[in-house]
């Protein structure tokens, strides 16, 4: 087994919690900006000490309607300043969190709820509340009079209890229940996204957060110390960004929320962020959407060479680091022509302050980590699941390795096993999943490492490389393995599509589902003097097809011929989160789409025409 440990560089006090470093930030730089949100052409923020005052009257009111210390409070909301109000109010009153997706159908928001056995709920709007009516049935625990609409005046109904003379919690009984609350105790249940099965929860601590984010901090105070801030998109539902929200608190830098993606751009340009926060998908789009901006613009061949200098460039300051020439004379030169002409707009779409740009949820692939890095934003990977509060590895500025997902934080500890499998020990590692031991028992080994399910390597230097899933690993019918990751970045690379989901398992071949971006699709078509067509259409057209025909010959490039792609369908309608196809984090539901396109799997592989 090949392992590699790091040291905690900050001891904390097992007693902490996450309200305590709030409380120490508000103490000892009250007007410190921690909140922000749009508010007409600018920005409203709210200082460390008035985060203290809306944190306490909101746990006020909860503690007056009778949540008890242990009580779970369901969560359901976009993205928006009130998510981290509510979160610390529910942590102030000493009660546990239970996030669920503002985007979830009735039956998944029954299961959380009912599972998690939660008493009460904020909820963002009126439609919310109906759907959690629809289900009182199968959720008894929840009490009706205890579900709060945030549009609908629910967090002043809320501070109103706090302040009834005849409900009202005495201040030292607050700050009691607050202080009692202990780094071991439980700070919140988040249920799996669940790419496979019905979703578990996950039992996080304060300790996993306030452990986990200040030796984050530590290891890199250049993007995460006081002075930074960052816009929030990401689903506060999602760990990814309930971490980065704690994360905000240990270094004291500003958190953002945009709840509303159709308003990024102008939200990134007017807050102007000094890093920011994506899923591989994202950057994806960003890149995608820049190239088909520059192809509909007539530049489309300006851009494929900006982009292939960015990637050059990249690499060869890699090299140069690694004690080779570095960028050459002739490549500085076409990066600073391209650098006016196109990377200083890519940053500032990002609002023009961001160095750095932090991936997480899944690999981001070697060519988009070195184009963005080109371009001057160097992207962190860093890799983690739910069960270890998000990142157990991260890339730190001063040493990225494009392809790797960095090396562990402080206290973090990675193993490879014999099978390649990436095991996983440290205080940031999750309690188990709630009520259920037999999930407990196959997540861990008998030395307690997490077993997380995905394949890896490990490096000289400590870094890790994601290499797949263990249960998305191909094995064709002539025994061959095919890791359908490399496959599928590479095809999802092309601007014309969407989704990519690589198949052959006991097949004779590897074959490929392909979905086309219907955003990207009709200035495509017109850049290239095609008539525009729907997406059913052009799923058919013989020239759409021969294009996707070279993006799957450019993917098979890649990898050895028995693990290229033979053969490709291009389905007539995309993956989506409301589709059931992809988890709200983005991420395939490889199961589910199986069974919903298996008709054209199997047409995969009957008699070639």
């Amino acid at each position: 087994m090949i392992e590699r440990a790091e040291p905690l560089a900050v001891q904390v006090d097992p007693s902490q919690s996450v309200t305590d470093l709030l409380v120490e930030v508000a103490a000892e730089a009250p007007e410190l900006p921690l909140l922000a949100r749009p508010a007409g052409d600018g920005w409203e923020q709210l200082g460390a000490a008035e985060v203290v005052r809306r944190v306490k009257a909101l746990a006020a009111g909860l503690a007056a309607s009778g949540v008890a210390p242990g009580d779970r409070v369901a969560l359901l909301s976009r993205t928006r300043l009130e998510w981290t109000l509510v979160d610390y109010a529910i942590w102030w009153a000493g009660a546990v969190t239970v996030p669920v997706y503002e985007t979830s159908s009735a039956e998944q928001a029954a299961w959380i709820i009912s599972d998690s056995g939660c008493t009460a709920a904020v909820v963002e709007q009126p439609r919310h509340r109906d759907l959690l009516a629809s289900v009182a049935a199968e959720t008894p625990e929840l009490d009706p009079s205890r579900v709060w609409v945030i549009d609908d005046g629910g967090l002043e109904a809320v501070e109103a209890l706090g302040r009834d003379a005849s409900l009202a919690v005495e201040e030292a009984e607050l700050e009691r229940r607050r202080a009692a609350v202990t780094g071991s105790d439980l700070a919140t249940i988040i249920y799996t996204s669940g790419t496979t099965g019905r979703p578990k929860g996950c039992q996080l601590t304060h300790a996993n957060f306030v452990v986990l984010s200040r030796n984050a901090v530590a290891a890199i105070p250049d993007v995460f110390a006081a002075g930074a801030s960052t816009l929030l998109f990401l689903p506060l539902a999602h760990v990814f960004a309930r971490f980065i929200q704690v994360l905000c608190l240990a270094g004291r830098s500003t958190l953002a929320h945009t709840p509303d993606s159709k308003d990024l751009s102008r939200d990134l340009a007017t807050f102007r962020p000094t890093y920011v926060l994506a899923v591989p998908r994202v950057f994806e789009k960003v890149f995608a959407s820049a190239e088909q901006k520059a192809i509909e613009g007539g530049k489309g061949k300006v851009f494929a060479k900006a982009a292939a200098v960015a990637e050059a460039f990249s690499r060869a300051q890699d090299s140069a680091r690694d004690g080779g020439r570095g960028p050459g004379l002739g490549l500085r030169a076409q990066h600073a022509v391209f650098d006016r002409l196109v990377y200083a707009k890519l940053r500032a779409a990002l609002g023009g302050r961001a160095e750095y740009a932090v991936s997480g949820g899944g690999p981001l692939g070697e060519r988009l980590g070195h184009f963005f890095k080109g371009v001057g934003i160097t992207v962190l990977q860093g890799y983690g699941l739910t069960e270890t509060t998000a990142p157990t590895t991260v890339s730190r500025p001063e040493r990225v390795k494009v392809a790797s997902v960095g090396r562990p934080l402080p206290g973090c500890s990675v193993r490879i096993d014999a099978d390649g499998e990436v095991l996983v020990k440290g205080p940031h590692v999750f309690s188990g999943y709630w009520h259920d031991p037999a999930a407990d028992a196959e997540a861990f080994d008998a030395d307690g490492w997490f077993r997380t399910g995905d394949l890896g390597a490990l490096d000289d230097e400590g870094f890790l490389s994601i290499t797949g899933r263990k249960k998305e690993i191909i094995v064709t019918a002539g025994g061959k393995n095919v890791a359908p990751a490399v496959l599928e970045d590479r095809l999802r690379a092309h601007p014309l599509v969407s989704q990519a989901l690589v198949v052959g398992d006991g097949r004779p071949y590897v074959g490929c589902l392909l979905t086309l971006d219907p955003d990207v699709l009709p200035g495509w078509l017109r850049a290239r003097g095609m008539p525009v067509l729907d997406v059913t259409a052009a799923a058919r057209d013989e020239g759409v097809r021969a294009v996707l025909q070279e993006v799957v010959d450019q993917a098979n490039a890649a990898v050895s011929r028995a693990e290229s792609i033979k053969r490709f369908a291009v389905l007539e309608s995309d993956f989506t989160e409301a589709n059931g196809l992809l988890t709200p984090s983005l991420k395939l539901r490889r199961r589910q789409v199986l069974a919903a396109h298996a008709d054209a799997v199997e047409e995969l592989y009957s008699s070639r025409s």
